[in-house]
């Protein structure tokens, strides 16, 4: 089922896709420097963003609902062979899949990481940066470990089950993507949710298949802060703030919570309600707070639950404060091209 394809200019660049997909459900993206395989099916809100370098994808993708595949900013591609299956909520972010690979819905792959060609990368798990993946066998937990080699058999099979799962999830996506009251140069995605009511301040963004709402007490999204691909943002009675500076990576849900300036909340973390992040704190991709928990600042915190594992560095706040500057120009540029 293709319901009209959701290309998106980025640079007078758009995504170059060798057949019409198979599937191409509501809400999904395709941004930029995209070279997309014959066949492929896109779930519900499933994103594909090629802006700050190239993404290059096989045959026969099968991507979940809420997916994202993304790159680092002039550092690493992202590379997926053919064939290669990605669950729901899954985020390919930055790396090289080989073929026939299941990322399994919720799984974490982060940059500079390589897998093999027929690995499987169990439900939840994480892939830290720069790992390798050997082919052919089973990888799980958070950092993700080798469980055992797979029979060709099992590996086929566990890919039929992904397939299966994504495409009986929810096909229903609302774009919504107006705020109560925003900037000017503020940007939100045009697959974006938004409800209640969501401030944005200056040079502030929240990018594709995002869903805010504020319906319950206010979201306040500060200046240059940066709400990734596919994130979900729920407020509590008294409301949520994002400082300054701040990025929430993709796929991340924060409930009820608030978080500081100059921050990073990483890729697919999991924030309970009440906690509280202090200014200048590092989130480690994957981390899971408890209720009510507060995560002080001038340090890096992972794990579930999150617990500290080392101090802020100046490689680290520069890191912060230059994905603020990339972001920003990733919307300035957007806004001058195709709405997204």
């Amino acid at each position: 089922m293709t319901l009209g394809l959701n290309l998106i200019s980025y640079q007078g660049t758009l995504p170059a896709l060798a057949s019409q997909p198979a599937a191409a459900l509501p809400g999904h993206a395709v941004v930029g420097r995209v070279s997309l395989g014959r066949g492929a099916w896109l779930g519900a809100g499933a994103v594909i963003r090629a802006d700050g370098h190239y993404v290059r994808i096989g045959d026969d993708l099968h991507m979940g609902r809420g997916a994202t595949i993304h790159i680092a900013h002039e550092v690493y591609p992202t590379l997926i062979g053919a064939r290669v299956c990605i669950g729901a909520d899954a985020v390919v972010h930055a790396c090289t899949v080989g073929d026939d690979v299941v990322v399994e819905r919720g799984s974490v792959i982060l940059d500079g990481a390589k897998v093999g060609d027929g690995a499987v990368v169990e439900a939840g798990s994480i892939v830290y940066p720069r790992s390798t993946l050997e082919p052919g066998m089973l990888y799980a937990g958070r950092p993700a470990k080798p469980v055992r080699r797979l029979s060709l058999h099992e590996g086929q099979s566990r890919s039929e089950l992904e397939r299966a799962r994504n495409e009986a999830g929810d096909v229903r996506w609302t774009c919504q993507p107006i705020p109560t009251g925003a900037a000017p140069d503020s940007f939100v995605a045009g697959t974006c949710d938004l409800s209640g009511r969501v401030h944005l301040a200056e040079g502030a963004s929240v990018w594709f298949g995002c869903r805010l709402d504020g319906r319950e007490g206010p979201i306040s999204i500060g200046r240059l802060c940066n709400v990734q691909d596919n994130s979900v943002l729920r407020a509590g009675s008294l409301g949520m703030s994002l400082g300054d500076q701040t990025t929430i990576g993709h796929n991340v849900q924060l409930v009820d919570c608030n978080v500081g300036a100059r921050c990073l909340v990483g890729i697919g973390s999991r924030i309970a309600p009440g906690t509280r992040i202090d200014d200048d704190t590092f989130v480690a991709g994957g981390s899971v707070t408890e209720p009510g928990q507060h995560l002080t600042g001038g340090r890096v915190w992972g794990g579930d639950p999150a617990r500290p594992i080392g101090e802020m560095n100046e490689a680290k706040r520069a890191a912060i404060s230059n994905i603020a500057i990339v972001y920003a120009g990733y919307a300035r540029a957007l806004r001058a091209g195709v709405p997204g």
